[in-house]
């Protein structure tokens, strides 16, 4: 993963696993930088001094449940270098953070995989007078996940299609975060549908990603999409034991001349030659 053109997260493609090693901490120079602007906008806004600061205070967020885990460890750090601080984050799926944005006053800032449509844009200036500042944040991709006896490995955005909507392997069970309001779902219906519907007798819902993974290892024929930093961190024990029993699966580069399948490794999700790329957005008022 990609945090303005420094390396938060670093993976490569060590015996079929991804290795990944923290390089840096950047996203508390983002984190520090966001309570910065609230502390600016409150001062400018109220007549007496604001008391929270970018060591001190509690803010409360909102951010796609897919990204639960690097979210997570990075609030973790900023909080133990600024012990006064305190970040509340709520880990819903986007729909929901959106939801938060827009009718939660206390929710200052969502971190989901869109920036704003022109329509929430012009709602946020009807009922805020000023436009939410949003920026990309990083790089990150979908993992396809299969159980980890499975010798089908390989697949293209052709494929994918056709089994997303009921014309090939039937038999393979598809498992979703949810189906209708999740980033992962709106990924696929925008990427790989195109207009064209899921065939409801071959994709299941879940609850979470977590669950997603759980279905998949019990399951020898199912397909699971997740976001990539959900599986493969050697550093995080649950999902050392889950690659144990599920296992990542290469996509097709079309792009590529000598490595026809990719792996959803740093280099090729910078490089968009794994095609399942997005991006990981902030949004704040």
């Amino acid at each position: 993963m990609e945090y303005s053109g420094y390396t938060v997260v670093t993976r490569k493609i060590i015996s079929g696993r991804v290795d990944m090693k923290k390089q840096s901490i950047n996203i508390i120079s983002f984190l520090l930088f966001v309570t910065t602007i609230i502390v600016g906008c409150k001062e400018k806004k109220e007549s007496f001094k604001a008391t929270d600061g970018p060591g001190k205070g509690t803010i409360e967020i909102s951010a796609d449940e897919s990204f639960e885990p690097v979210i997570s460890e990075q609030i973790a750090m900023y909080e133990a270098s600024y012990p006064g601080s305190k970040i509340n984050v709520h880990f819903k799926s986007e729909a929901d953070c959106l939801k938060d944005f827009f009718k939660d006053s206390a929710t200052r800032l969502v971190i989901v995989t869109r920036a704003l449509s022109f329509r929430e844009e012009k709602i946020m200036r009807d009922s805020l007078g000023f436009l939410p500042r949003s920026r990309m944040l990083a790089s990150d991709a979908i993992a396809l996940v299969v159980h980890i006896n499975s010798t089908d490995t390989l697949f293209d955005l052709q494929r994918l299609q056709q089994q997303l909507t009921g014309q090939l392997k039937k038999e393979q069970t598809i498992v979703f975060d949810g189906l209708n309001k999740t980033s992962t779902v709106r990924f696929v219906e925008d990427s790989i549908l195109k207009g064209r519907h899921f065939d409801t007798s071959v994709v299941r819902a879940v609850g979470s990603s977590s669950e997603v993974m759980d279905y998949v290892a019990s399951h020898e024929s199912a397909l699971g999409f997740v976001g990539i930093n959900r599986i493969g961190n050697p550093e995080d024990s649950v999902q050392v034991r889950l690659l144990k029993k599920v296992k990542i699966a290469y996509m097709k580069c079309d792009v590529c001349v000598n490595t026809p399948f990719v792996f959803p490794s740093q280099q090729s999700i910078l490089s968009h030659r794994y095609p399942l790329v997005r991006g990981l957005y902030y949004i704040i008022k």
